[in-house]
Parts: structure tokens; sequence; C-alpha cells
């Protein structure tokens, strides 16, 4: 059954939502449970007031968990208590697999330039998704989830590969494999251009020339930065390195802040509502649907849905 201009009743917008180093999509999912319910409180469904008039259907959100399974070594100075998993509330384990935190990558070295071990086997994962569960129209990150979110919108841009090709001739990273398809005719990317990304308490990579390909030439897709001001984990310095890898960068596109700073930690202000409607209106902008950010009603938050630091 179609809608206007022949879309799905049922088409959502599906936005690929990935988690931060020692996190997993699961407990992504519940840590960003406030979040969830205001985007679907704010993109609800058709008929209801304030649908996208493109995706009729509602909200998605898909929360993969990273390949990599970490232990307390790859945290200097923490232990296993320090890990969110099973069991963590009374402070016992669930299980004798150990704890339940996974990364995108490991960073090694003592200080820049730093190298990733097992990028690759991230990207993996990360194709993996597009290819069975997407089309996605945006991906939202967290921490090194928010670098990632960074790294898969420019490697979906339609002239990033060459770049890849260009910096790998000069000793620089080669274009991952798994984002490459073969049509039978020419060799694609395996997912359409991202309409937007999203960043939170995110980062640039390494300043290693490895890496370079990622952002030179600048990232062209959409992206809002959501930065603490008293972040102490990721410093000020390296998200702004990535702020200033997109084309838009600190700039302020129509009548949206590219840039958005809380007052707080190393965390996601998923229920906050000012950083809420920034995303709303970030979302809509991109969209071209702007006309629904008056719509909708207001209502106070629940003890449930406050912010949780992570």
């Amino acid at each position: 059954m179609a809608t206007n201009g022949d879309i799905p009743q049922d088409r959502k917008l599906r936005i690929l939502m990935l988690h931060g180093f020692t996190q997993s999509g699961h407990l992504f999912e519940i840590k960003t449970k406030a979040l969830k319910k205001s985007l679907e409180k704010h993109f609800p469904p058709a008929p209801k007031p304030g649908h996208l008039k493109q995706y009729p259907g509602g909200l998605e959100l898909v929360y993969p968990t990273a390949p990599i399974r970490l232990d307390t070594t790859d945290i200097p100075g923490q232990d296993a208590s320090s890990f969110d998993g099973p069991g963590r509330n009374d402070g016992s384990r669930a299980d004798n697999d150990g704890i339940e935190a996974y990364g995108w990558w490991r960073r090694k070295g003592d200080g820049e330039p730093y190298t990733y071990e097992g990028m690759e086997r991230g990207f993996e994962r990360i194709a993996e998704i597009l290819k069975k569960q997407g089309p996605f129209q945006g991906v939202l990150g967290f921490s090194q989830g928010g670098a990632a979110a960074g790294m898969v919108a420019s490697l979906l841009e339609v002239q990033r590969r060459p770049a890849f090709e260009a910096a790998q001739a000069k000793g620089g990273m080669r274009y991952p494999d798994s984002f490459v398809q073969d049509s039978g005719f020419i060799e694609e990317t395996i997912h359409p251009p991202m309409k937007f990304a999203i960043s939170y308490s995110g980062f640039g990579a390494s300043t290693n020339d490895l890496y370079q390909a990622f952002y030179e030439p600048k990232i062209e897709t959409p992206m809002l930065h959501v930065l603490g001001t008293v972040d102490t984990v990721v410093s000020e310095e390296r998200s702004l390195r990535l702020v200033d890898s997109c084309v838009e960068g600190r700039g302020k596109q129509g009548g949206v802040q590219r840039v958005v700073y809380h007052p707080g930690g190393h965390f996601l202000p998923s229920s906050g509502r000012q950083y809420v409607a920034a995303l709303v209106a970030f979302v809509r902008e991109v969209l071209g649907e702007t006309d629904g950010l008056a719509k909708g009603e207001k209502k106070e938050e629940s003890v449930e849905d406050m912010d949780v630091p992570f």
C-alpha cells in the first residue's frame, strides 16, 4: 500500500546506532531508551501530527554489537566491575563467559599517531548490517561509535573510494573490501550514501596518515556533533578534529547549529529537551521536512527517562 508519491505507507526512517567502546548494542539500546521514546514521539507513524511525509511508517533504530570482545586489560586502570554487563547492578557475574564489553577496534600506541587494531573487523560487521538490514537513512554513534559514524558516512560517499586509492598509493589505509560489492558490471559501494550522521562525544581518527582518507576531502554528509563541556574521556580537541573534517563543520545550516554543547561529561544527553530538539531540528532540516517542528505535545519527563551517564 502506498501514500503520496507512491511512498510505501510502512516506510520508516531507519537509523543505525553504533555503541561506544566497552558497550554492546543491547546496552546502548538500554542507555538510549529515553532518546528513542522522544524520537518516536517526534517522528510518529502517519497520520499522527508531525509525521515525516517521506517516512510515514515512523521510526526504527537498529543496534548492532561490535565484533571485538574486550577484557579488562583493554582499559588501563579498570577491573571487571567497571564494565556494563550481566549482573552489573548487584556486582555479580551472570556467567563464565567474561564481561559483555565490545569495541569496533582497539587503539594501539602510547601516543599520537595511534594505530587501530581490528578496524577491518569492525567495518566488516557494520557492512554486514548495512547489507542485511539496510537501507538506512542515518547513522548515530556515541564515543568510539561516534567516530565510527563519521567514518561510515565518509566511506559511503560517492568520491571516497578514489580518495582512499590515492592515499593508499602513499601508504594510507586500503578502502575496506567489505564496503565494496560487484554488481556484475562494476564494483560499487554496498549501500547508498547516508542522508545524515550524528556523533555524541565522538572524535576524529588518529593523526596517523593511515586514516586521513576518511577526512580528505572533507565529509560532505550533513553531520551533527553533540559534545560535553566537561568531557574528560574524549578531549574537545579530538572531537573538533571530526567537526573540522566536515564540510559544514562548525556552521549553521537552515537555522540549525551543527555543533551543540551540553554542560556534562562523557555521556549522551538523551532526555534533555533542548538537546533532543536540536537533534530533531537537524534531521528535519536535512530531510527537508521542517514544517513538523512546531507540532507535537510536550510532556514532562518521568524518572525512568532521565539521563544516564555511560
